[in-house]
């Protein structure tokens, strides 16, 4: 059997090193954050009595691990790197005990699609995931939702975008996209399948979207026009691309539109051209004489 090699790998995050393999070294992803959480993986238990580790992911090729402030990764990193390699290439050298599977599974399909925005991956499921829009910025903002709160425990997901049948995710640039996308879409699936709940019931009774939660009757007839044409011609483009476009309110002296991006739309590189572009000229020849901008509140 051939051995068990780890290349170093520095990554965006200083307090972040990769260990990368030359071989698969496990199926799925999985994240410790302590020495109690680690009780089914010895290597990641042995990870933890070095004083220094604040974290450890296991990946399909890599192992992450995050360290506190108390020492430079120059110092010990060759140390970690050989104390792994030996726990790899010893006999048993099993990194996460696997649980059996006692729960029926729900027959679900999941793929992913590449948006506009480098750093958001939308995920597609063959079913409906909730009613309503929903965005996380943080772990904390995701308490309602069990499927959020699972995916931000992957120390590379910064956001968690929530529509109808699909989620757009925002990744940190520790890793590339190929090195995390079958391990996402996997958790996704396996999470939809085991029936567990996706948000809880009043999150799914939250109004986050424009017409739900502005009152229309309020608003001035440009107000109206522009949520009209946001809904209708808008929203369908950007949800293609794992994106919402909110309406947030209409400035009458400075003719300026305001909204706030969501999901892939929300610091994407090409938003200011589309916003330009398209949503912007779209809005003038629509309403002749009452825009003169679209700003993103967000961007």
């Amino acid at each position: 059997m051939e051995e068990v090699t780890l290349k170093i790998e520095k990554t965006t995050n200083d307090a972040i090193l990769k260990f990368t393999a030359n071989t698969v070294l496990i199926s799925g992803s999985y994240q410790f954050n302590n020495i109690d959480e680690a009780k089914n993986s010895p290597l990641a238990q042995q990870l933890f009595h070095l004083p220094f580790v604040k974290r450890v992911l296991i990946s399909a090729n890599f192992i992450a691990i995050e360290k506190f402030s108390i020492v430079e990764w120059s110092d010990v990193e060759q140390e970690v790197k050989e104390q792994m390699e030996a726990y790899l290439n010893s006999p048993g050298g099993v990194l996460v005990l696997e649980e059996k599977e006692t729960t029926k599974k729900v027959p679900v399909e999941v793929y992913s699609e590449v948006t506009p925005n480098p750093s958001v991956l939308k995920f597609v499921a063959n079913k409906l995931l909730v009613k309503n829009d929903l965005e996380y910025k943080n772990i904390d903002e995701a308490k309602d939702s069990p499927l959020a709160t699972g995916l931000f425990n992957f120390p590379f997901v910064k956001e968690v975008f929530i529509s109808e049948n699909y989620i757009s995710i925002t990744k940190f640039d520790v890793v590339e996209w190929a090195e995390i996308t079958n391990e996402i879409r996997g958790f996704i699936k396996e999470f939809i399948a085991d029936g567990k709940t996706i948000v809880e019931k009043n999150a799914e009774n939250k109004e986050t979207t424009s017409t739900e939660s502005i009152q229309l009757e309020d608003l001035d007839d440009v107000s109206k026009q522009i949520i009209a044409i946001l809904d209708e011609y808008i929203k369908p483009a950007v949800a293609a691309d794992g994106g919402n476009i909110l309406f947030q309110s209409y400035e009458t002296k400075t003719k300026t539109v305001n909204v706030i991006l969501q999901g892939a739309c929300s610091g994407c590189p090409s938003s200011t051209v589309t916003l330009k572009n398209g949503i912007e000229n779209m809005l003038k020849q629509l309403i002749p004489g009452q825009i003169e901008q679209v700003v993103a509140l967000n961007q």
